[in-house]
């Protein structure tokens, strides 16, 4: 998110009246954890009291809905909320019953009267003639559970709400639109931002006021006023002020439409952008545990795919030890699941080591994509091993009966008595281990994984590597190559015990473009590590997005309990169309080609700023909210505008359809001035620029049979790093019918009966091959990127 712009006085007053009655708690990208799932309930049941505090009998028609929404939910649901009769249901139920997500339904025996996000809130609140309170999370985030349990579980907190408000309770995962919108003036507003997110808003949509969590009362967790004392105080303010109501949200839309106006376009990229990012990530970096030198760590704030593409340029070791020290680190704290795999969301300290313990699909897909370019670069076979970690991991616990793959798990667990307790469930105790395992495999677990009586956390120990294996083994009279025997016998062990303890909730749905990216880190899994059943996972999941997350043509953004949502974003899209791309060429499958032809379309009918060049995250018939955004700022996820440029130059290699590269550059020139003055805030796109800059390799494999005969070159494509390039895998007798829509593969032809290979350039090829060495010095040959000066830079070849 970007700085908010310059408020009022009257809006000034309000931003220091937040500051100074209540601590807002906030960090970007925020750990989160998931409320006490405490009590047995059955959907048998009837609700014993539909009545919310504050509302009357209620509505005839809307409890029957609600108690027939109740009721559907079948004999195994279980109510989330403290509030509950001698029977076990609850005694209250809200329309969030009706909906699919996970983190809504997680609120649905509240006693609030939520409304999900639409026009019958909005128009409850001008009939009634109240404020809006919108409240935005979802379903991993503990801040958000804290605040569900102090005020929102709290009645007479609720009743308040009930009696002056009309509440709308909206997951950001379902509703990233709305969640940017309303994010964006929470900046404006405090300068920072996070989950759960609190807005005050007028009938029309328009905030007044925000922030993040409020603890619930006065004086709670150091505040001097708290929630309910806020809620009090904005509702008078709603009536005795309406003209500065008025005004303060007129000013924080405004905010909103500047901050989220695109850049005026401007030239397109040099190498000096890549220039300027490489210096900035040096001068930031941590020397000593990688990534940036600040606490908390993400694994996206050091672009490790984007520095490896610098060192296969210039040969700049400097940066490749960046990347390597960073993933070397990250994959040895505890922010790595030692026992089950996967990363959890960040880490809090610099070392990597105590996490917030959530795990979430997209992270682990683009870490899966980060140590394959690692491996591939350095051949350090750990790093191999942990995308292959990640990968059974999202086999084992995310992935759907259909093949599809889940969004999260959360960071907690509930004992049998109720309790919640962040990350119990991954550590350890000595005592734990030493029950686990025979003695010998306990001492050199405790010992590798530095659990020790104090623990680091809570008491208990979150398992991270401290010194190297042989060392743990020599101390312990093992042999290097017992010892690593013994550990995977042992975290097998430990697994299995893990197993029977109490599990973290897991969010359900289905996200279109995070499988996209779960596709794309599968499908270069296929290619890299020579393992099919990677590509075999990767091809079930795009049947199923392709199959069953379509409405009238179109995409959907997600999918749960057998219904699809609304149409899909621009991330969802492109996300997806990158994962097709990539499926293509682990393939060979032409169909996964043309489904990937057949998105940009819609990409383009939809999306796209044909004036200003660049993609807008709504489509142009969705929804119309305050502003309509076109975003340029990769964090935990890449944005969609840097994903899809990237779409657009493969497109392009591959058909050879000029339109590709003139969106592509259009894109780019969209960004240009972002990508000169601050290219961090947008580092995905830097591997667009990169693709871009150099002189990518068109790489056709010609067989005379089934694809295994190109297995010899693509033993020596994947072990070269050649990020910039396609790759077409095609039979001899497919040749002439693919020529029109495959250009790329026009008068390629197998020499002497043999796979023969040809490596191109611009559609200028060397002399075709069938000596995979003779191959892999082709692809080997690295040109310089042009300086703006036009002169060229970087390594000999």
């Amino acid at each position: 998110m970007g700085d908010g712009g310059q408020p009022t006085q009257n809006h000034r007053l309000r931003v220091v009246r937040a500051s100074a009655v209540v601590a807002v708690l906030l960090v970007a990208g925020s750990t989160c954890r998931s409320p006490p799932d405490e009590a047995d309930g059955s959907a048998g049941r009837t609700v014993s009291n539909p009545t919310l505090p504050g509302l009357g009998d209620g509505d005839p028609a809307l409890v029957r809905r609600l108690r027939a929404g109740l009721k559907a939910r079948g004999s195994g649901y279980r109510p989330r909320t403290h509030h509950l009769d001698s029977g076990g249901s609850p005694l209250y139920t809200n329309r969030l019953i009706l909906e699919t997500s996970p983190y809504l339904l997680q609120h649905a025996h509240n006693p609030m009267n939520w409304y999900p996000w639409g026009d019958e809130a909005f128009e409850a609140a001008r009939m009634l003639r109240r404020p809006v309170l919108l409240s935005v999370g979802y379903s991993t985030c503990h801040w958000c559970h804290v605040m569900e349990e102090e005020s929102f579980e709290d009645v007479e907190i609720a009743r308040f709400i009930n009696e002056n408000y009309i509440p709308i309770k909206v997951d950001r995962e379902e509703r990233p639109d709305v969640d940017s919108i309303y994010m964006t003036a929470v900046h404006a507003l405090t300068g920072r931002g996070g989950w759960p997110m609190t807005v005050w808003l007028t009938r029309e949509r328009k905030p007044f006021f925000g922030g993040t969590y409020f603890p619930a009362r006065d004086g709670d967790r150091g505040t001097r006023k708290g929630f309910l004392t806020l809620l009090r105080d904005l509702k008078a303010r709603h009536e005795t002020d309406p003209d500065g109501i008025a005004s303060a949200a007129e000013q924080t839309t405004r905010d909103i439409a500047r901050q989220l106006a695109p850049d005026a376009p401007s030239g397109l990229p040099t190498s000096a952008v890549l220039d300027n990012a490489v210096r900035f990530y040096s001068s930031r970096f941590d020397a000593t545990y990688g990534g940036l030198n600040r606490a908390p760590k993400f694994p996206s704030s050091l672009p490790i795919r984007f520095l490896l593409r610098v060192h296969r340029r210039t040969g700049d070791e400097n940066v490749v030890r960046m990347a390597s020290v960073t993933l070397e680190r990250m994959a040895a704290g505890g922010m790595y699941d030692q026992i089950g795999g996967g990363f959890h969301r960040y880490s809090t300290d610099r070392q990597w080591l105590v996490p917030h313990f959530e795990k979430m699909l997209y992270d682990n897909a683009l870490l899966v994509v980060a140590y394959l370019d690692g491996y591939q670069v350095t051949g350090r076979e750990d790093f191999a091993d942990v995308a292959g970690e990640i990968l059974e991991w999202v086999a084992t616990d995310m992935t759907s009966p259909d093949g599809a793959f889940y969004s999260a798990v959360d960071a907690d667990r509930v004992d049998p008595a109720g309790r919640r307790e962040e990350g119990r469930f991954f550590t350890w105790t000595p005592e734990e281990i030493d029950a686990a395992l025979p003695e010998a495999s306990a001492a050199l677990v405790n010992a590798y994984y530095g659990v020790s009586p104090t623990g680091n956390f809570e008491g208990r120990g979150i398992l991270h590597v401290t010194t190297r294996l042989d060392e743990v083994a020599a101390g312990l009279g093992l042999s290097p190559d017992r010892s690593r025997v013994v550990l995977a016998e042992a975290r097998e062990a430990l697994l299995t015990v893990r197993r029977t303890r109490p599990a973290p909730l897991r969010d359900d749905k289905i996200i279109a473009g995070w499988n996209g990216l779960m596709i794309s880190a599968l499908a270069r899994a296929a290619l890299v590590l020579a393992d099919t059943r990677y590509a075999d996972r990767a091809v079930r999941a795009a049947e199923f997005l392709l199959g069953r997350m379509r409405r009238g043509g179109r995409l959907v953004h997600t999918y749960k309990d057998g219904r699809a949502s609304a149409d899909g974003y621009l991330d969802d899209l492109a996300f997806v169309i990158a994962g097709l791309l990539d499926l293509f060429e682990a393939t060979g499958e032409t169909r996964w080609l043309r489904e990937a032809i057949a998105l940009d379309a819609e990409l383009r009918e939809h999306f796209e700023d044909e004036d200003g060049g660049g993609f807008f995250f709504t489509g142009n018939d969705d929804e119309h909210l305050l502003a309509r955004e076109k975003p340029g700022y990769d964090g935990a996820e890449p944005s969609g505008n840097s994903v899809h440029v990237l779409n657009l130059l493969r497109l392009h290699l591959l058909t050879d359809r000029d339109e590709y590269r003139a969106r592509a550059e259009h894109a780019l020139k969209a960004f240009g001035a972002q990508l000169s003055g601050s290219p961090s805030s947008i580092s995905e796109m830097l591997l667009a620029v990169d693709f871009h800059l150099d002189t990518p390799k068109e790489i056709v494999i010609v067989t005379t049979g089934p694809r295994e005969e190109a297995e010899p070159f693509l033993a020596k494509l994947r072990r070269a790093f050649l990020p910039n390039r396609v790759l077409v895998v095609v039979p001899e007798d497919r040749i002439e019918d693919l020529d029109v829509f495959l250009p790329l593969v026009q008068a390629k032809v197998t020499q002497s009966g043999r796979a023969t290979a040809y490596v191109c350039e611009r559609r200028v090829c060397d002399l075709p091959t069938t000596d995979p060495e003779v191959f892999a010095a082709q692809i080997r040959r690295v040109r310089s990127l042009p300086t703006s000066s036009g002169a060229e830079r970087g390594r000999p070849n």
